[in-house]
């Protein structure tokens, strides 16, 4: 059994984003397009770049295209940095308030369907496993790095 429990949490993640793909696509937005602009709205607005690239879970160059497509839609503003100008901040413009709200009400929508059947106190207890497996593999992580080939 403990085989296929990471299988199916390797699995989850591609799921969702499928689901939120399809649900997004009337909007105009690529998956890199609308998983950049949600993490931004949850990030906040004035982080630089390497902190939403951290937050997404990607290399800061890969960003820099999203962020363009997404700076020529008009839904975000990259400001240099007034300690490093070589650094930029993100800021996202008015037209993309709306845009994130919808966002927002489509995750909302899916996170409903997808843990039908599950009450509150079964998600809780979820969330507290998935953290105890999330602080084992950190834990595993940083081990294997201090001992490379051990």
């Amino acid at each position: 059994m403990g085989s296929s429990i990471g299988f199916r949490i390797a699995r989850l993640p591609h799921l969702w984003r499928s689901i939120l793909d399809r649900r997004l696509a009337p909007l105009g937005l690529t998956q890199t397009r609308w998983v950049t602009l949600y993490h931004l709205g949850r990030l906040g607005e004035g982080h630089p770049q390497c902190d939403l690239a951290k937050a997404i879970g990607v290399e800061a160059p890969s960003l820099v295209r999203t962020l363009g497509q997404l700076e020529a839609q008009g839904l975000i503003e990259r400001r240099a940095c007034d300690n490093d100008r070589r650094s930029k901040r993100i800021y996202l413009t008015p037209e993309a308030t709306p845009l994130l709200e919808k966002i927002e009400h489509v995750a909302q929508q899916a996170r409903r369907e997808i843990f039908d059947g599950l009450n509150d106190d079964e998600l809780e207890k979820l969330n507290e496993w998935l953290a105890l497996i999330e602080s084992n593999g950190l834990a595993i992580q940083a081990r294997d790095q201090e001992n490379p080939g051990a």
